[in-house]
């Protein structure tokens, strides 16, 4: 877990999966990829192993050893409902996130038809709960406007949409059951372009459907220097949090402790928590 992310709308990132492939326009320049590749091959790197999916159970309990509420991004550099990932393993995600409740938790997938039928099941405890944020990517109308159906379909409290890199004009959408919505460019080598009229169309249908708006960037090879003004302002919505009480130190070591236990080794189909 990184304590300080620089990710513009998170806290801080926690990453009990590592590794993803592919699936759509939007994954072309993946940002996780090219940072994990840069490691492979180097001994006793988190990253030692690329790119490549893989479980990291030893850092599962990792959010109750955090006494200071925070937002956390959960797989910053995988998804979590990536077809290779077992529902044991995602139910002890969420339930980590169900004990560890004084954070808020910030989940973002490509898969939104795993998710969506995860909440509908084994998820459905922790699809309802405040302090857990269901997102999807939405880069374009092809492959972004389905998930954004299939979450409105999701039983979850807090819907979000994460639409970066914005790669065209989304035209009219329908925002019913969203929560937040947060616009991006791309940034980067080979960084696609990013259209103002683009992030105005989605901005100005979030105010017409009273939804927080957050723009990260208008990206581009030099991020920094072209930064994320628009219109003049800078556009900082969030949901609001759950307030939740911090479990006593002694409490949250021992849940820690026990999920360490059981979850020894990437290398087995891993057991649900009790």
């Amino acid at each position: 877990m990184s304590s300080l992310s620089k990710i513009e709308w998170t806290d801080a990132t926690w990453n009990p999966v590592r590794g993803c492939t592919k699936i759509s326009a939007g994954c072309k320049h993946c940002y996780a990829e090219v940072f994990a590749e840069r490691f492979r091959g180097v001994p006793g790197h988190p990253y030692e192993q690329g790119f490549d999916l893989r479980l990291v159970p030893e850092k599962l309990a990792e959010p109750l050893r955090w006494q200071t509420p925070k937002m956390i991004f959960v797989n910053s550099m995988s998804d979590l409902f990536h077809d290779g990932v077992p529902e044991d393993y995602i139910e002890a995600v969420a339930k980590v996130m169900m004990r560890a409740n004084w954070h808020t938790y910030q989940i973002l997938t490509k898969r939104s038809k795993r998710m969506s039928s995860l909440l509908r099941g084994r998820l459905r405890f922790a699809a309802e709960s405040r302090h857990i944020w269901w997102g999807v990517s939405v880069e374009n109308r092809e492959y972004g406007l389905p998930r954004l159906q299939d979450l409105q379909a999701a039983p979850a409290s807090v819907r979000f949409l994460s639409v970066e890199p914005l790669l065209e004009d989304l035209g009219r959408v329908s925002l019913n059951g969203i929560h937040w919505v947060i616009v991006g460019g791309e940034s980067g080598y080979g960084a696609r372009p990013l259209k103002k009229e683009w992030v105005t169309s989605i901005r100005d249908q979030c105010t017409e459907y009273e939804i927080p708006f957050f723009f990260k960037q208008w990206g581009g090879v030099r991020k920094k220097r072209n930064g994320r003004d628009l219109d003049g302002q800078t556009y900082d919505g969030f949901p609001a949090r759950m307030e939740n009480p911090v479990s006593p130190v002694a409490t949250a070591s021992a849940w820690a402790k026990e999920i360490q236990q059981r979850y020894a080794s990437p290398k087995e189909l891993l057991p649900v928590l009790a």
